[in-house]
């Protein structure tokens, strides 16, 4: 399934590390993850969400706030049956974790380039196969895929379509024009338009959306940690004016969390 990101060989397990048959080895960490980032594969040195981000994402999906989300995510995998399956941008690992529990005799893989996320995330969950890698690079040996998982991330579709199995799927998580849409209008002097299908227009032709749900609902944060963990966690929080962050953080908000879900299949 897993194979070297330097010269796409199959990699063994040795113990403590996986080879391939070119003697590139790679140590498991003792969190129990593998990084298969090679430093000349990385655009900066600490890639992905810093800490602050991740421990900000961790406590507030935690606290159950986008469960729901999670819920519906998981059910609709599960409906999919498959025997493996690939978080694509597992970040901490909270959604992760909710599809491993909709699927305990599947092969779990999950992957983010932030290894300070990943280190939260192997917390969670010993079993399933935590990497540290990159969407453009994903190592693993092409049409193995049975299921690919992204949730809230960006997506590199030419890879996905090479390591997913022609019988396979691909569900998107992703938000729609409404997605906290009071908060961006407490941050932002102009709210600019949201596409909820513009990821659609990059839909290769090879795939065709199999399926679209949607899931809506008011979430009230009266917690203040909660209000500055949501700023820390989403781009609009460092995008904004401190002066905004602040009236954010001051009083309770009730906001909108809008997203579809979207089921892409080979045709």
């Amino acid at each position: 399934m897993l194979i070297c990101p330097l010269c796409n060989a199959p990699l063994t397990d040795e113990d403590k590390s996986v080879k391939c048959v070119n003697y590139h080895t790679f140590d498991k960490a003792k969190q129990g993850y593998l990084n298969l980032l090679p430093v000349q594969h990385k655009n900066s040195r600490a890639p992905g969400d810093n800490l602050e981000m991740v421990l900000a994402r961790r406590e507030f999906l935690s606290a159950g706030h986008y469960a729901p989300l999670a819920e519906r995510f998981a059910t609709l995998v599960q409906q999919q049956h498959p025997a493996n399956w690939l978080d694509v941008g597992c970040g901490e690992g909270y959604y992760t974790q909710k599809i491993a529990e909709a699927l305990p005799q599947s092969q779990g893989y999950a992957l983010d380039i932030s290894r300070d996320a990943v280190k939260q995330a192997c917390k969670l969950n010993k079993h399933l196969h935590w990497l540290v890698a990159s969407m453009a690079r994903i190592p693993i040996a092409d049409q193995q895929s049975d299921l690919i998982a992204t949730i809230f991330s960006p997506f590199n579709w030419q890879e996905a379509m090479r390591i997913l199995n022609k019988q396979g799927g691909i569900l998107r998580l992703g938000p729609t024009k409404e997605h906290l849409i009071e908060l961006r209008e407490m941050l932002y002097d102009e709210v600019r338009p949201y596409q909820d299908d513009k990821h659609l227009l990059q839909l290769p032709s090879e795939l065709t959306l199999n399926f679209t749900d949607y899931l809506s609902f008011k979430l009230t944060l009266t917690e203040v940690k909660d209000r500055k963990n949501l700023l820390a966690m989403t781009p609009h929080g460092w995008r904004a004016s401190a002066e905004k962050r602040q009236k954010v953080i001051e009083n309770d908000l009730t906001v909108t969390v809008s997203v579809r879900y979207d089921y892409f299949k080979f045709i």
